[in-house]
């Protein structure tokens, strides 16, 4: 079973890699639910890191429909990720209603080949996620990190069982959200072949509430492991 980190920084990263895990999720803000790394990170992850970088594509916060302006950013983003060598994307885009923006989404797609294109969890808020699920396998997406339309992957995974027989192996349905050393068993014992993990500890707290209370995280070495060790 393969164990995804999201890392939210240099430090996850590397801690990602020394602890064993298969590969990482590249991201910034997790508290925001992730934005698109910096240029800056994205390349000191790429130059230090050994396993596969996949990077989240997202201009900003809030919702998954994107001007005009936002979209070349998007864009622009990937080809970088190109450049740089990274191993895939994570992105997704919805129309206003929560359906998913075919023809935009199929343009980032056809932009990230030959890396890996991962939908990501823009799918937790579609109204109807067999019908969404079936049009992301006509658009040829590789992955869909999901958390089966609940807080927490472990009490979607009713839907995510069903999405996976849907998907036939013609897309991995990659569960994430909540998955720790202790749940994460469910999910290879139900038949999935990866998990997404922050495996992340609280390093600091901000003492500043102009600045905002939301802790500081890290993806934690120990709590790498131990997921490893129960899905080994």
């Amino acid at each position: 079973m393969i164990l995804e980190i999201c890392a939210n920084s240099y430090q996850s990263a590397v801690n990602a890699e020394i602890a064993g895990a298969h590969r990482i999720e590249l991201c910034s803000e997790i508290s925001v639910g992730g934005v698109t790394p910096s240029l800056g990170l994205l390349k000191k992850v790429t130059h230090s890191l050994s396993i596969p970088v996949q990077v989240l594509i997202r201009p900003r916060s809030g919702d998954f429909h994107y001007s005009d302006e936002e979209f070349d950013i998007m864009k622009e983003n990937i080809l970088q990720c190109k450049e740089l060598g990274c191993a895939g994307i994570v992105a997704g885009v919805l129309h206003e209603d929560n359906t998913i923006d075919i023809k935009r989404t199929s343009e980032l797609i056809e932009l990230s080949k030959p890396m890996s294109f991962t939908f990501h969890r823009a799918f937790d808020v579609v109204s109807k996620p067999k019908e969404a699920l079936l049009k992301l396998l006509n658009l040829g997406v590789d992955r869909l990190l999901t958390s089966g339309q609940q807080e927490k992957a472990e009490d979607g995974i009713d839907l995510l069982i069903e999405l996976q027989k849907l998907a036939k192996n013609k897309l991995t349905i990659l569960p994430g959200s909540g998955i720790n050393s202790e749940n994460c068993i469910h999910f290879k014992n139900t038949g999935f072949t990866e998990i997404h993990s922050s495996a992340s500890k609280i390093i600091s707290r901000n003492t500043h509430s102009y600045f905002g209370e939301t802790p500081q995280t890290v993806s934690d070495i120990d709590t790498i492991k131990n997921i490893l060790n129960v899905i080994a």
